[in-house]
């Protein structure tokens, strides 16, 4: 089940909101309870009995952040910490990447686990939980339902944000519902809806036939249509699905850390990744990057260090060779920056800074899409000219709808949409009354809410094309 389906939308969340707010808010444990359930199911619907997988790695952490916050000596916090992350490191590594080991070992993979749902965000979730507890950042949960409801709440559960137990920790206890941020979460929810369907999928079609058209051979024209397509399809398929995510935490009381800030309007690749996929980023600064030595011990063993990150946040989107090599190209550009690009961008006009970013961002979505590295290699080829097949056809790529999501979607991706918004307000006419204004801005706003959710449930009725690409990592 995912955040833009039918059953979620019409069934799932209305009788969850019912059944919540039916409960008295004077009886938080109750109510916490009810999220603990829904979050469970949730998660069973799709995976059935590796909801147990889950169950154990929520007991199995709380008693791991009782161990270490009770443990007096520092070198049993330390081993009990260290305990605690192999036994999450080692849950991720054989349901995550068996197969791939398998692989690589030439061993029979028909041995090797299915991959959980959002093994790759609870396990991260419960490192960082522990690791908090270790640095006396955090206390642990008085009860294993406080552990549950942070580590299964069903919001950020599949595919995140990321969140921290100190992030948390009091809203679980004490948060406050109320109207205002029940109508916030609305406004959120209905726009990463509007994200994920009426861009990321209508684009993804476009993406998906230009990948799988490469047998067949693609123009240059093709080619760049098809992974300009993709870099958006990615961008609000997975901000959409952030947004739904923070949205309904914001109506059963929770704020969650934003994912995603306009990453494409950024100048460089070290202030990209300061955009995107913020929560992931920040967990493997604050606890990779900073643990290796971060850039306290020089130049060298600082480039040494953005690889390893960069090479592990490769391989933690997924266990392939072009996963790795996606995070291999991101760490060689960061280093470059580190290194002497970064100052010499600054010296460049802003809008080149700006084709910099995109280009090589945009390069990288080849390796992280294409199936294997032939096949990557194979689009490269094509988007430049040297494939051995072409065919100069760009038409079943093309159409108006296509092109004008396209042009709006970068509109909005790079920030030029908010920066149009911010200067037509600026030079709104003196006669109108602020008044008038702000009621006529909000008559709109929830105007275009309804005509997006209706948009978008008109579009999921009529299709059934519908995936997410963050949906098992």
């Amino acid at each position: 089940m995912v955040f833009s389906g039918i059953p979620f939308l019409f069934y799932y969340l209305p009788a969850l909101l019912l059944v919540y707010y039916a409960v008295p808010a004077r009886f938080r444990a109750l109510r916490n309870g009810v999220l603990v359930f829904a979050s469970l199911l949730f998660y069973a619907w799709g995976e059935g009995v590796m909801v147990a997988l889950l169950i154990a790695s929520i007991v199995a952490n709380h008693v791991a952040a009782h161990v270490i916050s009770n443990q007096a000596d520092q070198g049993h916090r330390k081993t009990s910490l260290a305990l605690g992350i192999v036994l999450n490191l080692a849950l991720l590594v054989w349901f995550k990447y068996a197969v791939f080991i398998f692989q690589v070992l030439g061993f029979n993979q028909a041995f090797a686990p299915e991959l959980p749902l959002g093994i790759s965000f609870f396990t991260f979730q419960a490192i960082s939980y522990l690791v908090d507890v270790y640095r006396k950042e955090a206390e642990p949960a008085k009860t294993v339902l406080m552990s549950a409801l942070y580590i299964s709440s069903f919001p950020q559960l599949i595919a995140g944000p990321i969140v921290r137990y100190k992030t948390v920790a009091r809203q679980i206890v004490e948060r406050k519902e109320s109207l205002a941020m029940f109508t916030l979460g609305i406004h959120v929810f209905v726009i990463g809806l509007a994200q994920k369907v009426l861009i990321a999928n209508v684009l993804g079609i476009t993406a998906d036939d230009a990948f799988s058209g490469l047998d067949q051979g693609l123009s240059v024209a093709a080619a760049w249509l098809g992974l300009i397509a993709y870099g958006i399809q990615i961008f609000f398929d997975f901000a959409g699905y952030s947004n739904m995510a923070i949205g309904l935490g914001y109506m059963l009381g929770f704020t969650f850390p934003a994912n995603f800030n306009t990453p494409y309007a950024a100048k460089s690749i070290t202030e990209f990744w300061r955009r995107w996929h913020m929560t992931l980023s920040e967990w493997f600064r604050d606890y990779l990057y900073i643990s290796l030595g971060g850039n306290r011990h020089g130049s060298a063993r600082t480039i040494l260090n953005l690889w390893i990150v960069f090479l592990l946040c490769g391989l933690w989107h997924g266990a392939a060779w072009t996963f790795i090599a996606w995070g291999a190209w991101h760490g060689f550009f960061l280093s470059v920056e580190r290194l002497w690009l970064s100052k010499a961008l600054k010296r460049v006009w802003l809008p080149l800074q700006h084709v910099y970013l995109l280009l090589t961002v945009f390069l990288g979505w080849v390796l992280f899409r294409a199936e294997d590295i032939p096949q990557a290699l194979n689009y490269y080829a094509a988007l430049f000219g040297v494939s051995k097949v072409s065919v100069v056809n760009v038409s079943p790529f093309l159409s108006t709808n296509i092109l004008l999501v396209m042009l709006l979607a970068l509109l909005i991706a790079t920030g030029a949409l908010q920066a149009i918004g911010r200067g037509a307000k600026e030079f709104a006419p003196v006669v109108i009354r602020k008044t008038t204004l702000l009621i006529y801005q909000n008559s709109l706003h929830w105007l275009l809410l309804s005509a997006m959710f209706v948009l978008s449930v008109t579009e999921l009725v009529g299709s059934d094309y519908n995936p997410f690409i963050y949906f098992r990592f």
